[in-house]
């Protein structure tokens, strides 16, 4: 009988699919978008950090062991669940197509990270380069295209977490890569141990995985002396405004100057409660993105608004104005003003938002949306770095969306900031989830150079966080308010501030060695 007529090689009736094999097709799939879904739930403003290493670990599960191109549609999978309802709040008034667009392409970066991460799921240690895969693919995403999106890192979901304390050491890169490898390690014991149980497991991998569960929580608490809340420079008592819009959505600057004069009034209100003994005198007073929507350089009834209320309060004032120049580019400004003076400093926003405050590729994208068309004038970015001398206190400035940029954070300590202020308008986002994400990413910036943050938003969550990212005061959304505070400033610098991007590049340089050793493998595999 020829070999080809055998009956081991012949057609049997065993061998049509069954409804339980067509069944497991499907889990692999379940598996990438629950864990995704899982990551999503681990954010704000849910306090439910811990879900994100079990995320990681199902996803591990998920990827491993697979093709390449299953674990880039396993990976995209998994991005879907994450991003979908995370960024659910960018159609809030422009319909879904922005948001379902916005998330189907930012969730590319998790399907190139996940056949990243399958690719190096067959190495020694594969929890450490998988990891490293991660980053990479989160570094990637904050800066292609049109400067990047960085919401959603994994270090923002993670502000009430053990890890917190490693933002300190590395910042948003080595705290992600801690939740990711800790996720990935949870995997491979669980892997060992059942290895173990049939006598399968090797001394060099159930190592590794313990390895890649217990350094990065004992990491955590090795750097928690790093967190530190302590006045070095003293103290300074902050006032942030939430003067509220008139009514929610794209359309809230329609009534510009009712959003001044709620701005104006709350702060006039804070001088009588001053005068009154019923609140503390601050040393300065800061306003949120958008407080003028008027340019009260070409608008002398703005001017006199402002300039009356710096005036009751006393103290120099953070005023948020939309400036309009006869020609070119709007600007998204900051305007340090003084009693008695009127305005001797500005801050241009210096990474303005594609899509929000200019749009990219105007004519093609109103093919698919005619809101575009919303944002008539384009705004231009700025190119210094904002930091006010405020009644002796220098505040570093990051506006709104910039709060998601490690370097636009950055780059106010090392100029010497002591506070940092995220003045933001969250109004066309309605009450969605938004505004409590970025109010997590400001705490992480706390912890990660050590520094009191204000966060005065038009419509809230406006709030106070310390140094270790404890937020002490906050407003409610869509409430007028004002928070007046005593804040520890301080000038030291942590690690993560004095490192900038090296512990990122070194976390990139490990996944580019798993890459490049996995396709050393695969390719001697192909010629044995």
């Amino acid at each position: 009988m020829s070999a080809t007529t055998t009956p081991v090689d012949a057609p049997g009736p065993d061998t049509a699919p069954t409804p339980a094999s067509r069944l497991r097709r499907f889990v692999r799939p379940a598996a990438a978008l629950l864990s995704g879904s899982l990551l999503y739930l681990s954010f704000p403003p849910r306090p439910l950090w811990w879900l994100a290493p079990l995320a990681f670990a199902l996803l591990g599960w998920a990827l491993r062991g697979r093709r390449l191109r299953v674990g880039f549609g396993l990976g995209y999978l998994a991005g879907l669940g994450f991003l979908l309802p995370l960024l659910v709040w960018t159609g809030e008034e422009v319909g879904p197509g922005p948001w379902l667009a916005l998330a189907a392409v930012e969730a590319l970066f998790v399907a190139v990270a996940g056949l990243g991460i399958t690719a190096v799921s067959r190495l020694p240690c594969w929890p450490f380069f998988a990891a490293g895969v991660w980053i990479l693919a989160e570094g990637a995403r904050a800066r292609v295209p049109f400067g990047g999106f960085p919401w959603g890192k994994i270090a923002f979901g993670q502000a009430d977490g053990v890890f917190l304390p490693l933002a300190a050491v590395g910042g948003t890169p080595v705290l992600g890569f801690a939740v990711a490898l800790c996720g990935f390690g949870l995997y491979e014991a669980y892997r060992q141990v059942r290895a173990h149980r049939t006598g399968g497991s090797r001394r060099r991998d159930s190592l590794a995985a313990a390895l890649a569960v217990l350094v990065p929580v004992t990491g955590a608490f090795a750097a928690l002396p790093l967190v530190d809340d302590s006045p070095e420079d003293g103290t300074a008592t902050v006032a942030a405004v939430q003067g509220n819009v008139p009514r929610l959505g794209l359309d809230f600057n329609a009534q510009r100057r009712a959003v001044l004069d709620n701005h104006a009034a709350r702060t006039r209100e804070l001088a009588r409660a001053v005068q009154e003994g019923r609140e503390p005198q601050p040393d300065f007073v800061l306003w949120p993105e958008n407080s003028s929507d008027i340019d009260p350089y070409a608008n002398a009834d703005a001017t006199d608004v402002i300039d009356g209320a710096v005036r009751a309060i006393g103290v120099p004032t953070v005023i948020g104005a939309v400036i309009a120049p006869e020609t070119g580019k709007l600007r998204n400004t900051l305007i340090q003003w003084e009693p008695g003076r009127g305005p001797v400093a500005t801050y241009d926003k210096r990474h303005v938002q594609p899509f929000g405050e200019y749009i990219p590729m105007r004519s093609f994208v109103r093919i698919f949306n005619s809101n575009v068309d919303r944002v008539a004038r384009d705004f231009g970015a700025g190119t210094e770095v904002g930091v006010f001398d405020l009644a002796g206190t220098k505040v570093g400035l990051a506006t709104c969306y910039e709060a998601a940029f490690d370097w636009a954070v950055r780059d106010t300590v090392t100029h010497g900031a002591q506070l940092i202020s995220v003045p933001s308008n969250n109004a066309t986002f309605g009450r969605s989830e938004m505004t409590y994400q970025q109010l997590a990413m400001s705490r992480v910036r706390a912890v990660e150079h050590s520094r009191s943050v204000v966060v005065p938003v038009t419509s809230g969550v406006s709030a106070v966080i310390r140094p270790d990212g404890q937020v002490v005061a906050q407003t409610e959304m869509f409430t007028p308010d004002v928070l007046v505070e005593k804040v520890p400033l301080r000038s030291s610098q942590t690690p993560a501030t004095r490192l900038g991007t090296l512990p990122e590049a070194l976390l990139m340089a490990l996944a580019a060695v798993g890459l490049g050793w996995a396709a050393v493998r695969a390719r001697r595999n192909r010629t044995v």
